[in-house]
């Protein structure tokens, strides 16, 4: 498929669905029409410049935009996110374009990225990837971020499902190449924690949800992994622990997928009242004080004689479903930063065996760091920016011919 037919097809199957100018302004710009218009998955809705510290200052071109997506279930739904272009002239062939994924945030929609503000308390996690999304736009590279379906716009974000963050990551390419037909079809995955998962699933999907598209490779930096394991381990510790926090959004996600889910069925009384109060009004962050669930011991999360039960397993086994060991068609690459106290380094070399005896060992490249760049949140953040010249390297080698 030649890159401009391919961007004929892309521009027709998601035709911008408002004309220029239409998109509210403020919080009203995340609140989608009722009901959605019709079209196809990756259709702009409306779109509106972005500034302020959400925006990247290395960009030409800063958009906001909402977009036409699809939930696991069927249903059309509405995704948020943001456009960056280059300041430099796209090439004949058109920008190449690297979809990011966020690592996690929560599932306030205040914590979105595209909503990011200097007081909002996600502002250290949006605002720390910019110095490499800043370097991909001055490398020539389109970025495109989507917030996740769920995060900036009405409704729980089902946390860690793949085919729902796919969905987002791919549908903002359609979204932007209807917007900017000087974008190219050849796209890149990359993503940070939560979002190296994503980008593995979206690298997995890609092929079916949005054909068009020719991927060139995915970059998973300190992927989300061995979630279930993790989660029921934890469950016996005694101790209270600020990643609890990331307990109530295991829960979201897993209801998203399996709405017969019943949180009731095994969350203890005070965990179950602190997953209604703060899931959805606290980011990730906030989730972690002591008086949300960074004040709950591992042992006070759910009741024992539930553990057993129907809803608990089902959880369980949606947790599992997480696990990002999938067939992947283009190169991968996997980074790693071995001092890094957030994702075990000893579950991303698992990951790594697991993708190299399903995709090939000669497919799956493994990057390790000892130690990581110093970093004002934590190693877990570091790597990012210890690997930001090496990423550059490695995507201008899957992009040679447009760069």
């Amino acid at each position: 498929m030649s890159d401009s037919t391919s961007a004929r097809g892309a521009v027709a199957a998601a035709a911008t669905v408002f004309a220029a100018g239409d998109a509210p302004t403020g919080e009203a710009f995340y609140l989608p029409p009722q009901p959605l218009p019709a079209g196809e998955h990756g259709a702009p809705i409306w779109s509106a410049p972005l500034t302020g510290v959400a925006a990247l200052v290395d960009a030409g071109v800063n958009e906001r935009v909402l977009y036409l997506s699809e939930t696991v279930h069927g249903e059309p739904t509405a995704v948020s996110g943001i456009i960056a272009l280059p300041k430099t002239p796209a090439p004949p062939t058109g920008y190449p374009v690297v979809s990011w994924a966020h690592g996690t945030l929560g599932s306030a929609d205040l914590c979105a990225p595209s909503r990011d503000t200097a007081d909002s308390p996600a502002h250290p996690f949006n605002a720390d990837p910019q110095p490499v999304l800043n370097a991909l736009l001055r490398a020539g590279y389109a970025v495109v971020m989507t917030d996740y379906e769920g995060l900036g716009t009405p409704g729980p974000h089902p946390y860690l499902l793949g085919e729902s963050e796919a969905r987002g990551i791919l549908d903002i390419v359609r979204a932007a190449r209807a917007l900017h037909p000087e974008i190219s079809a050849r796209v890149a995955t990359f993503g940070h924690s939560q979002g190296g998962q994503a980008a593995l699933f979206a690298a997995h999907h890609a092929p079916t949800w949005t054909p068009e598209l020719e991927l060139t490779g995915v970059v998973a930096t300190a992927p989300a992994s061995q979630i279930a394991a993790g989660f029921e381990a934890s469950l016996l510790a005694p101790v209270t622990h600020e990643g609890f926090a990331f307990h109530p959004l295991f829960v979201t996600g897993a209801v998203s997928a399996d709405p017969s889910i019943d949180p009731r069925a095994f969350l203890t009384d005070r965990a179950y009242e602190l997953y209604v109060r703060d899931t959805e009004s606290r980011c990730r962050v906030g989730l972690s004080e002591p008086d949300s669930w960074g004040g709950i011991k591992g042992t006070e999360i759910v009741r024992p004689e539930a553990v057993t039960g129907p809803d608990f397993r089902k959880l369980v086994e949606r947790l599992a479903a997480t696990q990002p060991a999938l067939a992947i068609g283009v190169p991968v690459r996997i980074v790693q930063g071995l001092d890094d106290q957030r994702v075990n380094p000893a579950g991303t070399t698992a990951l790594v065996d697991e993708l190299r005896a399903i995709n090939g060992a000669d497919r799956i490249t493994y990057v390790t760091y000892p130690e990581t760049a110093p970093n004002p949140i934590s190693p877990h953040f570091g790597v990012l920016h210890t690997d930001a010249e090496p990423l550059l390297s490695w995507l201008a080698e899957r992009f040679d011919d447009q760069m």
